[in-house]
């Protein structure tokens, strides 16, 4: 998915984080995108940019689109990411530059590896279901990586570990042992948790943790939450204590990532030149990004590009 903001952030350089223990609840900020859907950006935020190398969540749904045309995001491109695509309900036809057209569905990892540069769109499909009800994740790639080739990845059997009444899907990373079959670059962990009680969640306590709910209602190690919100745990935290009936949270927790990075768009640098070089590759239609075959409508252009900031971590 797109960062469908109308008037992203300038580019922000964000320096990587000083870790340490933090417990805080953040909001999340909605707007409409394009095609009218409703998000909920969790992150990033101005006091919380990065989660290990998690440095976007949005969280949108459930929706109704029996009477509209559900998800329709036109191709655009990325670079120095990987996308994580995470549906609960209904489906997405997912077709990128690299020839890919895949159909993704509930509890299916659509991810794709940007690389230096990548082009998709994301749409949902004629025969859709009735719902439309998801999470769309980037995970910043180091910088060893950020150059590399792209690629995308289509997983359907995702490995799952169960605490007493919590059930934790491992999307992405590895977690107690059990690892996702996603291709990453950094440690880290993507968990989605059913929770139906009060259990208690592992963590490793060298990664940095946030905790939001997907969907119902729950309590995060004592703090009530609802979707919308997101609790920040910090380093040095060994278990999660979770309550609730019925209901899911997400779980994204990564080693300090330590490299400053700078988000704009849908594009992750190091520098504001690179910023302004990957724009100018798209703006251009270079071969850099590539072409998105099977889409019928226009790709979405790059907003303006205003002067880069810094905006230290806390």
């Amino acid at each position: 998915m797109s960062n469908r903001d109308p008037a992203p952030d300038p580019p922000v350089v964000t320096a990587g984080t000083t870790g340490g223990p933090a417990h805080e609840v953040l909001m999340s900020r909605s707007f409409a995108v394009g095609d009218g859907t409703m998000v909920r950006r969790l992150l990033p935020q101005r006091r919380l940019r990065t989660i290990g190398a998690w440095c976007f969540a949005d969280h949108y749904g459930p929706d109704d689109v029996v009477d509209n045309a559900g998800m329709v995001v036109p191709p655009h491109p990325h670079t120095g990411l990987q996308t994580v695509s995470w549906l609960l309900e209904g489906e997405i036809v997912h077709r990128d530059s690299l020839g890919t057209t895949q159909r993704v569905g509930p509890r299916e990892l659509s991810l794709m590896t940007s690389g230096r540069g990548i082009a998709h769109s994301e749409v949902s499909p004629e025969d859709r279901p009735p719902l439309l009800f998801g999470v769309q994740l980037w995970v910043a790639l180091p910088d060893e990586a950020r150059h590399g080739e792209a690629s995308y990845e289509h997983h359907t059997d995702l490995p799952v570990v169960r605490y007493g009444p919590l059930t934790a899907t491992v999307v992405l990373g590895e977690h107690e042992g059990t690892a996702s079959p996603g291709t990453t670059f950094s440690r880290l962990v993507g968990l989605d948790v059913h929770v139906d009680g009060d259990g208690i969640l592992p963590l490793d306590p060298e990664f940095e943790h946030a905790v939001f709910v997907i969907d119902g209602h729950a309590t995060i190690d004592g703090d009530p939450a609802d979707v919308g919100s997101l609790v920040h745990v910090g380093t040095g935290q060994d278990a999660l204590q979770l309550s609730g009936e019925d209901s899911r949270v997400m779980v994204l927790g990564g080693e300090p990532l330590g490299e400053p990075l700078v988000l704009w768009w849908n594009f992750v640098c190091r520098t504001g030149e690179e910023v302004a070089q990957a724009r100018e590759d798209w703006a251009q239609e270079s071969d850099r990004f590539g072409k998105v075959e099977g889409y019928h409508g226009l790709r979405l252009e790059a907003p303006p590009l205003g002067p880069a900031r810094l905006l230290p971590r806390s």
